[in-house]
């Protein structure tokens, strides 16, 4: 996409994986700022969307007459507010990007219909990739950055990072990043999930939601040790906590991997829906760190390893 393709448009993202649409949002915001560094971004729930609404958000300001609007929750858009969101979209605001983000399913079907058939729409779809679809989708994410990354590679990385594809999306790009410009092999791959075969980032994740801190702990220096990734070993915890959080939610997936499909009811045991969200915060914080809030990242993954095992088992 270039700055014409959304400026003096509307963007519409529909589906249910909510990282391929967060990551087109993302990229209009980055074609505007570049069109114009001084441009404004905005924000509104279509819930609360009115023809008022949308024409104080894409009125130009004081400051910039070039905005983004990103309208999140169009499934919720009022029936009072479709004629003026429909009338919007036939004869856009020159110097302004609309972005109408809808979540996936029957409801609000009616206004994507009549959006669809406007020509100043483009639609870009983000429907949800399946656990036997991830090896795919990382290999697809490598050729966006220009490198060849072996299917039998992208396996065994989608294996080790689990079902999510922000993980796993991240994953690739730090390794297009730490072997610029070469093909990415199953070798290349094992060098940060691996080094003794049976020792991989699940199995550091599957021991600290055990509540096996001691066998955590040494897991997880170990591959510190033989120079894993943080990021990667912080990915695969955070896969697999929400892949336990679907569970006890009841969001049963059927397509997991075998070696997570024997471990999960065992660990979901331990583990109440207020003591996986709050592990989840924690690995939230822990994330933080890691980008740059903090100066150590083995002690950073040390501490979250105690706390989020210490959680299970709490009520």
């Amino acid at each position: 996409m270039r700055a014409h393709d959304v400026l003096g448009r509307v963007v519409l993202i529909t589906g249910k994986e909510e990282f391929l649409g967060a990551r087109v949002v993302g990229e209009v915001k980055d074609l505007v700022r570049s069109h114009d560094p001084e441009s404004e971004f905005s924000e509104a729930a279509a819930s609360e969307l009115t023809l008022a609404t949308l024409g104080e958000l894409a009125a130009p300001s004081l400051f910039s007459s070039v905005r983004c609007v990103v309208v999140r929750g169009l499934e919720d858009l009022p029936d009072e507010s479709v004629a003026g969101l429909l009338d919007y979209a036939a004869a856009p605001a020159e110097d302004v990007a609309l972005v109408l983000v809808h979540g996936g399913g029957p409801k609000g079907s009616g206004v994507l219909t009549k959006l669809r058939k406007q020509a100043n729409v483009t639609e870009h779809k983000s429907g949800e990739v399946k656990p036997w679809e991830m090896a795919d989708f990382a290999v697809g994410e490598a050729k966006r950055r220009g490198v060849r990354l072996d299917k039998p590679a992208a396996q065994v990385l989608a294996e080790a990072v689990g079902n999510d594809l922000r993980s796993l999306a991240a994953a690739v790009d730090q390794l297009v990043s730490d072997f610029p410009d070469q093909r990415l092999d199953e070798a290349k791959i094992r060098q940060y999930f691996g080094g003794r075969a049976e020792v991989k980032n699940y199995e550091i994740a599957d021991a600290i939601l055990a509540g096996q801190r001691e066998r955590a702990l040494g897991e997880l220096r170990w591959a510190l040790e033989a120079g894993t990734s943080e990021v990667y070993i912080l990915s695969a915890v955070a896969a697999q906590t929400r892949t336990l959080a679907n569970h006890v939610g009841g969001n049963r997936d059927q397509g997991m991997p075998s070696w997570k499909a024997r471990n999960l009811g065992k660990q979901a045991a331990g583990w109440t829906a207020d003591g996986l969200g709050r592990a989840l915060q924690e690995i939230a914080r822990a994330d933080a760190d890691l980008k740059g809030a903090a100066s150590d990242p083995s002690y950073t993954l040390e501490r979250l390893v105690l706390t989020v095992a210490s959680l299970r088992g709490r009520r």
